[in-house]
């Protein structure tokens, strides 16, 4: 069970990014390459969702965006110290 919790927690954000993408122009506006959103689905996800949120709300990052900016990356640094670790521990 605690494999799956895992595997969905991976999966959630970039299954949401692939459909911002199909369905709204919303990475358009918000980044002005390519390569940021690219590497952000492989990378950064949650990171990459509250970035666009930010942008595309507020035209930056300031305030509560910014707030919400800074916990997607501790998440985002947490899902890979959390992998780090667990391969560590074979």
């Amino acid at each position: 069970m605690g494999c799956l919790l895992v595997i969905v927690a991976l999966l959630v954000p970039r299954v949401l990014m692939v459909f911002i993408w199909l369905l709204t122009n919303w990475f358009g506006r918000a980044f002005t390459t390519v390569i940021w959103p690219l590497l952000g689905f492989i990378f950064m996800p949650y990171t990459t969702l509250a970035y666009m949120a930010a942008m595309l709300n507020n035209k930056s990052l300031s305030g509560w965006w910014l707030a919400l900016f800074i916990a997607a990356v501790a998440v985002d640094v947490l899902h890979w110290g959390a992998g780090s670790k667990a391969a560590g521990k074979r």
